[in-house]
C-alpha cells in the first residue's frame, strides 16, 4: 500500500526493496519523533487546529498481529470513509493501469488529499486514455512489484528497526484515521442517515397508520442501542476498525464474508433505488419527454433512467471520488431543504393541512416498517466514524445528535406531507407537490441532483471488493472499467423491472437493514462478548434480535407479495 503521506505511513514492497524500505522505515521514525516533540512544544493549542481533518493515525488495524489486514474485503475502510466522509475536491479519471496504482487513489481520506507529494499528484491528474507503448512497459515494471492495498503480498521486515520502534512502525503500517472533531463525526453522521428515505416517510404513516410515529421512535432508539454495542466491539479487540472485521471478530472469516456481503448488496440496492428516484422526480418535470428510435418508444420513465445512467456512469471512473464526496456532503443541506420547501408549501401556497387520517392500518404496518428500518440503514458507516474521532469517548453523543436530528427531520416531513397530502400520498412526496410551483420545482431539482452525486460513492465500495478478486492477468485498466460499467448498467435493468420506488425501500430497509442495524450488531456482541455480558444486557439483545427477525420477516414477505401483484 502506498499512502499519500508519506511521513505517516510506510511502504509494502517486494523482497528487492526490503532493504531500502527498512532504511526509509527508519528515517520516517526518526521523523516522526522530531514532528512528535515539535507537537509538544505546541501546547494543547495543537488539538483544536488539527480538528478539521480526520486522517491522524491510530492504531494499525493492519500490524503484524492483527488477524483481520488480509481478509477480503481489504478495501472496506478506504471506499466506505470516501461515502461517509467530507474530503477535498480533487477530480481525475482512471489513469493508471493497474490495481496497485489505482487503489492509491482510496488509501484517505478529508483533508489528508491536501498533502499529497508532487509525484503523486502528477498520478492523479493523468487522463483516461489508452496506454502508449511507454506506458504498457510501466504496466509491466508495475506488475512485478507488490506495493499494492488491494492484494499485498508480504509485510515490510523489520530486522533494521530497532527493537524499541518496531511497535511504532507497527502502528503506522497502514495509515488509520483519527482526527476527526465531534462536529465533523455529527456532520457525516447525518449525511449517512439523511438520504432518500426521508422522501417516503409520508407513505410510511399512509401505510401504516399515525401509530407509524411511535414505530419510528422505537426504531431510533434501538438504532442508538446496537450503535453503541458496535462500538463495544470495536473497543474489545486491538485492530477492530470496520463492520467486516466486528464480524470476522465473532464468526470467523465466514462471518466477515457474509456481514460484507450483505453490506455490499444493501449499498447497490441503493444505487437501484437512486436511478427509480431519478426517473419519476424527471418524469414529473417532463411528463411528455419521451425518444422514438425507429419503431421503438421510450417514455419518460425509461428516457430519464437511461439517461441518468450515462450521466453516472463516468463518474464511477474517477480515480479520486472526493470531489463528489465534497458535492454530496450536501446531502444534508438538501435533505433540511426539502423539508422547507414541503412545508412552504403547505403554509404558503395553501395546500393546506387538513387530512386527519388513521390511527392504525394494520394490513399495511409491514410495508410501513420497512420504510421505517431504511432511515436507519447507516450502521455500515458507524464503526468508520468511531474509529476516526479523536476523542472517542464522544460517540455516544454524536451517535444521539446523529439519530436524534435524523428523526426530527423525518417526522417532519411525515406529518407535513401526511397531513398535506392525506391517503393520495405518492411513495415520494416530492411527486404530491403541485406542477405550478416554484418552491415544488426547487424541491424536486433538489432531490434530483443530490442522487447523482452519491450514486459513485456508493457503487465504488462493491465495486473496489469485486476488483480484489480479480486474477493478476485480468486487474487491467481496462477490465476495471469494464467491471464498473457492468455494475452501472445492471442496476439500471434492475431498476427498469422493478420501478416501485417504495416497495423496493421497503423491502431493502426490512431485508437488510434490519440485519444490518438491528439483527447483527446484537449477535456479534453477544458472541465476542459472551462471557462479560450481564443478563440484563443478554436479554435487551434477544428482545432486539427478536423484534427484527419478526420485522424481517413480515416485511419482505409483504413488499415481494406487493411486488409481484404489479406484475399480475
Amino acid at each position: 500500500m502506498r499512502s499519500p503521506i508519506s511521513e505517516r505511513s510506510l511502504i509494502i514492497e517486494s523482497s528487492d526493496d526490503e532493504d531500502t524500505h527498512s532504511a526509509a522505515a527508519a528515517a520516517t521514525i526518526e521523523k516522526r519523533h522530531v514532528h512528535d516533540e515539535e507537537e509538544q512544544g505546541a501546547g494543547s493549542d495543537s488539538d483544536s487546529s488539527s480538528s478539521s481533518s480526520c486522517a491522524t493515525p491510530r492504531r494499525g488495524p493492519c500490524s503484524p498481529s492483527s488477524p483481520y489486514a488480509q481478509q477480503w474485503p481489504q478495501s472496506y475502510r478506504q471506499s466506505i470513509d470516501i461515502l461517509s466522509s467530507v474530503q477535498s475536491p480533487n477530480l481525475s479519471f482512471l489513469g493508471t493501469p493497474t490495481l496497485s496504482r489505482l487503489s492509491n487513489s482510496f488509501l484517505a481520506v478529508t483533508d489528508s488529499f491536501r498533502s499529497k507529494t508532487p509525484e503523486i499528484v502528477s498520478n492523479f491528474i493523468k487522463p483516461l486514455l489508452s496506454p502508449t507503448t511507454s506506458d504498457e512497459q510501466q504496466q509491466h515494471e508495475d506488475t512485478q512489484k507488490s506495493s499494492q492495498y488491494l492484494l499485498p503480498s508480504r509485510k515490510l521486515s523489520l530486522q533494521q528497526i530497532p527493537e524499541d520502534q518496531k511497535q511504532l512502525v507497527a502502528g503506522h503500517e497502514v495509515s488509520p484515521y483519527r482526527n476527526c472533531s465531534y462536529t465533523q463525526g455529527v456532520m457525516n453522521g447525518i449525511n449517512v442517515l439523511c438520504g432518500v428515505g426521508i422522501l417516503s416517510t409520508p407513505y410510511a404513516i399512509k401505510q401504516g397508520g399515525w401509530i407509524g410515529l411511535g414505530i419510528l421512535s422505537l426504531f431510533a432508539l434501538l438504532a442508538w442501542y446496537t450503535g453503541m454495542l458496535l462500538r463495544h466491539c470495536l473497543d474489545s479487540k486491538e485492530g477492530l476498525e470496520t463492520y467486516p472485521d466486528i464480524g470476522h471478530a465473532a464468526f470467523g472469516s465466514t462471518g466477515r464474508i457474509v456481514i460484507s456481503i450483505i453490506l455490499y448488496v444493501e449499498l447497490y440496492a441503493c444505487c437501484i433505488e437512486y436511478l427509480i428516484l431519478e426517473s419519476d422526480n424527471l418524469s414529473k418535470l417532463f411528463p411528455t419527454a419521451h425518444l422514438t428510435i425507429g419503431s421503438l418508444t421510450l417514455n419518460s420513465h425509461v428516457f430519464f433512467a437511461i439517461l441518468t445512467t450515462i450521466i453516472v456512469m463516468p463518474t464511477t471512473w474517477l480515480r479520486d471520488l472526493s470531489c463528489l464526496s465534497y458535492i454530496s456532503a450536501g446531502g444534508v443541506i438538501a435533505s433540511i431543504l426539502v423539508v422547507i420547501c414541503l412545508s412552504w408549501v403547505g403554509v404558503v401556497d395553501d395546500v393546506g393541512f387538513e387530512n386527519k387520517g388513521t390511527m392504525l392500518n394494520l394490513p399495511g404496518i409491514p410495508i410501513a416498517l420497512g420504510l421505517y428500518g431504511y432511515c436507519y440503514s447507516g450502521h455500515g458507516v458507524f464503526p468508520n466514524i468511531y474509529s476516526s474521532l479523536k476523542n472517542r469517548n464522544q460517540f455516544p453523543s454524536i451517535l444521539f445528535t446523529c439519530i436524534g436530528l435524523s428523526t426530527v427531520l423525518y417526522a417532519g416531513a411525515a406529518v407535513m406531507g401526511y397531513k398535506m397530502f392525506g391517503e393520495a400520498t405518492e411513495s415520494q412526496f416530492t411527486l404530491n407537490l403541485p406542477d405550478n410551483s416554484v418552491v415544488s420545482k426547487v424541491a424536486v431539482w433538489t432531490t434530483v441532483a443530490n442522487p447523482i452525486t452519491k450514486y459513485a460513492l456508493t457503487i465504488i465500495p462493491l465495486a473496489m471488493s469485486l476488483e480484489e478478486l480479480l486474477p493478476s492477468s485480468q486487474q487491467k485498466y481496462w477490465s476495471i472499467i469494464m467491471l464498473r460499467s457492468a455494475l452501472v448498467v445492471s442496476t439500471l435493468l434492475i431498476a427498469l423491472s422493478v420501478p416501485f420506488f417504495g416497495l423496493v425501500m421497503a423491502l431493502v430497509g426490512s431485508l437488510f437493514a434490519m440485519l444490518v442495524t438491528y439483527i447483527l450488531p446484537c449477535a456479534c456482541y453477544l458472541a465476542i462478548l459472551k462471557t462479560k455480558v450481564g443478563w440484563h444486557q443478554i436479554a435487551a439483545c434477544s428482545f432486539i434480535i427478536i423484534v427484527g427477525v419478526c420485522c424481517a420477516c413480515l416485511g419482505t414477505y409483504s413488499s415481494l407479495s406487493k411486488i409481484i401483484q404489479n406484475y399480475t
